[in-house]
C-alpha cells in the first residue's frame, strides 16, 4: 500500500510517501521554493516524493492530510469571543462542514468503486457511504 502524506496551508508545508509502512521520501516545500516556513500547497514536494518512488499520483492508494482542529483552541476561542460571529455565519460554517464531510465520503466511495474489478458483484458496496 502506498500512502502520500500532505502537510499543507500553514508554515513548513511538506509531503511524505510510505510504501508498505516504510518511509520512501519526505520533503519540505521550502527546499524548492527557497522561502523559509513556506505556507501553501506543497506541489513540488509531492512531485519529488512521487518521483523518488518512481510512481504517479494514480498509483497512490491513500492520501493523508494533516488536520488538527484543536490546534490553538484557546486562541481561536478568544478570537471568537472578541469578534462574536453572527448566527448566520455559524449556520454557514456548519453547513460548509457538512458539505465537506459529504464530499469526502463521496470521493472515497468513488475511489473504492473505481478500484473494484469490472463485473465484481461487490463493486458497489460503498454506494451508500
Amino acid at each position: 500500500m502506498v500512502i502520500l502524506g500532505i502537510n499543507a496551508y500553514h508554515g513548513d508545508v511538506a509531503a511524505a510517501l510510505l510504501r508498505d509502512g516504510e518511509l520512501v521520501a519526505a520533503v519540505e516545500e521550502e527546499r524548492f521554493r527557497r522561502i523559509k516556513h513556506y505556507a501553501g500547497f506543497p506541489r513540488d514536494a509531492i512531485q519529488s516524493c512521487l518521483a523518488s518512488a518512481g510512481i504517479e499520483a494514480r498509483d497512490v492508494d491513500a492520501f493523508a492530510v494533516s488536520r488538527d482542529p484543536n490546534a490553538h483552541l484557546w486562541r481561536k476561542a478568544l478570537f471568537a469571543l472578541r469578534h462574536r460571529p453572527s448566527a448566520s455565519l455559524i449556520r454557514d460554517r456548519a453547513a460548509n462542514a457538512t458539505s465537506v464531510r459529504h464530499l469526502a465520503q463521496s470521493c472515497f466511495a468513488a475511489r473504492v468503486r473505481a478500484r473494484a474489478a469490472p463485473g465484481d458483484a461487490n463493486a458497489d458496496w460503498s454506494a451508500g457511504v
